[in-house]
């Protein structure tokens, strides 16, 4: 199992290292410059010359990458041009919305799926199976934005009883899950749909296995080979799915976190791209990319823990 991690383990820091690599020059080709942004069309050139020298604009892409990486190693994320304070404070303080809004909506779409899912495997080819279908079609069909201002006129206007956006900050836990509450729900509708879909087709590969068949000929009820046996075995698939969720739903809320007007991390990113923000973009992509190449890394040792078969391929 230690071999296992440290090849995991290597892995990912080798990932990450690509990854800054590919986000710094990336960011860095985009057309524009950062202080022509800041001064204004009409700047002289010789500001505009000096404010390159004081950003560090001027000096060689190499020399900028690795200072940006050093800092990175030392959690010293720069300085943003826009707003003239330490990168780092502004991720966490948009990650403190962003991560709490892609957990709930994770474990919204976990406790719906996995239930249904199972019931519609327990129940293949009868109505249940066929309701449960034609839910889930809907499900990833709606577009999680329309769906999240008809939760709006129904909770927030009509009947009121949850704010209809906004974000009022941690010093109210109870406020601020009142706030999180719409949102989770608007994103987790289409990954539950998603994730009760793949486990159901999981279960009923799984079902069709000899060793279940062996276990309800020893005195099983198909709800117990089920719990007891199918669905451990049929986790893997679903717990991929689960990751690659949980990287969307801390990436890709941009929409709903307009929608619900929510500081995220989503809105940053999309402000620093409007502002020609450079090392913000940088810093916040290369943090979103950190938590997806992590969130992979624990889905493998979820393989490891589900399946004892694995670590020893690995």
């Amino acid at each position: 199992m230690l071999r296992f991690i440290a090849r995991r383990g290597l892995t990912l820091a080798l990932s990450l290292l690509v990854a800054s690599a590919a986000i710094f020059a990336i960011v860095d080709l985009v057309p524009g410059d950062p202080a022509s942004f800041m001064l204004g069309t009409g700047a002289q050139p010789d500001t505009l010359e000096a404010l390159r020298r004081q950003l560090g604009l001027d000096l060689p892409w190499p020399v900028r990458y690795a200072r940006w990486l050093g800092g990175v190693l030392t959690g010293d994320l720069g300085t943003s041009f826009t707003y003239r304070t330490p990168v780092a404070g502004l991720i966490a303080e948009r990650m403190a919305v962003s991560l709490p809004l892609a957990l709930l909506a994770l474990g919204l779409a976990v406790v719906v799926a996995f239930p249904v899912g199972m019931l519609a495997a327990a129940r293949r080819g009868r109505a249940a199976d066929a309701a449960v279908m034609g839910a889930t079609q809907v499900g990833i069909a709606v577009p999680n934005f329309w769906f999240a201002m008809l939760l709006v006129l129904l909770f927030a206007v009509n009947l009121r009883w949850l704010p209809a956006g906004g974000f009022s900050g941690w010093s109210d836990p109870v406020a601020a899950l009142r706030a999180l509450l719409l949102p989770s729900v608007a994103l987790a509708l289409p990954q539950a749909a998603i994730l009760a879909r793949v486990l159901r087709s999981a279960l009923i590969e799984t079902l069709g296995q000899d060793y279940i068949r062996t276990a309800r000929a020893k005195g099983l009820t198909e709800r117990q080979a089920l719990r007891r046996h199918a669905l451990r075995n049929a986790l893997i698939p679903a717990l991929t799915i689960i990751g690659l969720q949980f990287s969307f739903l801390l990436a890709g809320a941009i929409i709903i976190e307009n929608v619900f007007y929510l500081p995220g991390l989503g809105r940053l990113i999309f402000q620093a791209i409007t502002q020609r923000d450079l090392i913000v973009v940088q810093s916040a992509v290369l943090v979103l990319v950190a938590a997806v190449i992590l969130v992979t890394f624990l889905t493998d040792l979820a393989y490891a823990a589900v399946d004892p078969r694995l670590r020893v391929r690995g």
